[in-house]
């Protein structure tokens, strides 16, 4: 089994932005699965207003690596999680689905799933996060 994801990857001063959604006691690079028949592009923009409160720039989408790994929890499933990097316009704050906001440095990679890890790893292979 397969679960979809997209994911927008913001790093300021070194750290890159995680949410922990409502009930959860793991964070996770901001975004989710798409609905019907969603473009990623859709996806992330969606998922991005409902859960930050902010608009993504359509504009300033670029593509930053798609990972995949082993769902945690669930034998025989692996996630599959396309980053974009985006400007964005608004002030970030979590949503009713959203407990918590942080900035995580490479530090930090123990706190999110195997897949977001990847991410890290090549973030900090690139020099963008210390």
């Amino acid at each position: 089994m397969l679960i979809d994801t997209v994911a927008w990857v913001r790093i300021e001063d070194g750290r890159i932005l995680c949410a922990r959604p409502r009930g959860k006691g793991v964070f996770y690079i901001p975004g989710g699965k798409r609905e019907g028949s969603e473009s990623d592009l859709e996806t992330l923009v969606r998922e991005i207003k409902e859960e930050l409160t902010v608009s993504l720039d359509p504009g300033t989408v670029l593509h930053a690596g798609t990972y995949e790994a082993a769902a945690p929890g669930l034998p025989g499933t692996v996630v599959r999680m396309a980053c974009y990097t985006a400007e964005y316009q608004g002030e970030l704050a979590p949503s009713s689905e959203i407990e918590d906001v942080a900035w995580f440095s490479y530090a930090d990679r123990d706190r999110v799933p195997p897949v977001d890890q990847l991410l890290f790893d090549d973030l900090k292979a690139a020099g963008h996060l210390p």
